[in-house]
């Protein structure tokens, strides 16, 4: 809620110097039509890129609120910066209301010495619309756009990622992370830190490309859909797995023993990878978990 209110603010300061002259002559059509359906029709289709490149310490946090519908990759780098490039597609029955909707359906960057904030801002955005009023017309409201983010970040960066519906790719990134999504394919390729990762429904691949897990450990959980687990041949770990409904868990990893007996079953897993170490916690509620070598 905060990182939604602070975008809408910074983009409503920004508008306010330039919303008059590009609003002003929809604004008696809003008034006319505010009660009719969006016009049906070809829509034209208008996508732009956008790059945003900051200066960032290792050891901060980086927070991306996505769009409604769009895609999310962030990788890791030795770089001390944050680079952002994002593909804003927009859809619209002319070229005066793709100019209208550019100007609300985009990201703010927010920025202080330790923490950046990419926040999309949009028609989903009531608090924005409400700001905004009568000065964008209504029809424009209902039509679908998205956008696909790409970001770099320091290898030792915090995230905060909430998305809505569209795949996410993150790898190369170790700290805290908190990832929330409404619908996703998303394929984590982690090698440590403190992960907490909830998807309501899609897919996660869940990777961990080095022996051991450097970090407290990860809670992923995924209400609805398949979860592919995948481990080095030498690696050590406690694992739990769980699913809580409909579905099985698969446990075809050879290195893993029960910690306690009758601990793996077709629907729960607690067993011992390696000499044991950090926690990782894997939940579905109706789906499979499978659990297997990396190739």
């Amino acid at each position: 809620m905060k990182a939604t209110t602070t975008a809408s603010f910074i983009l409503f300061a920004a508008l306010s110097f330039t919303s008059g002259f590009v609003f002003d002559s929809s604004i008696s059509f809003a008034q006319k039509n505010k009660d009719k359906p969006a016009p049906a029709g070809p829509l034209l289709t208008r996508t732009t890129t956008r790059h945003e490149n900051r200066r960032f310490a290792y050891g901060g946090t980086v927070t991306i609120v996505g769009a409604p519908a769009g895609s999310i990759t962030i990788d890791g780098w030795d770089r001390n910066e944050v680079d952002v490039t994002a593909d804003i597609e927009l859809h619209a029955l002319s070229e005066a209301d793709l100019a209208k909707l550019s100007m609300v359906n985009n990201f703010v960057l927010d920025e202080d010495t330790n923490h950046i904030r990419i926040l999309t801002t949009g028609t989903h955005d009531q608090l924005l619309m409400k700001r905004l009023g009568k000065a964008f017309p209504k029809n424009l409201s209902g039509l679908p756009w998205k956008i696909d983010y790409r970001v770099h970040v320091p290898n030792l960066t915090d995230l905060e990622v909430s998305d809505g519906i569209g795949p996410i790719k993150l790898s190369g990134v170790e700290g805290a992370l908190r990832l929330n999504a409404v619908e996703s394919d998303a394929v984590l390729w982690l090698t440590g830190g403190d992960a907490s990762i909830t998807i309501q429904r899609g897919s996660i691949y869940f990777g961990v490309p080095v022996r051991g897990w450097h970090g407290l450990g990860a809670d992923v959980k995924l209400a609805g859909g398949n979860l592919m687990v995948e481990f080095p041949a030498e690696f050590s770990a406690d694992i739990n797995a769980t699913v809580l409904r409909l579905g099985k868990v698969e446990a075809a990893y050879h290195n893993l023993e029960p910690r306690e007996r009758n601990s793996i079953t077709p629907t729960s897993v607690r067993a011992r990878a390696g000499s044991g170490g950090a926690t990782l916690s894997f939940t579905v509620g109706d789906g499979a978990i499978t659990i297997r070598q990396m190739q």
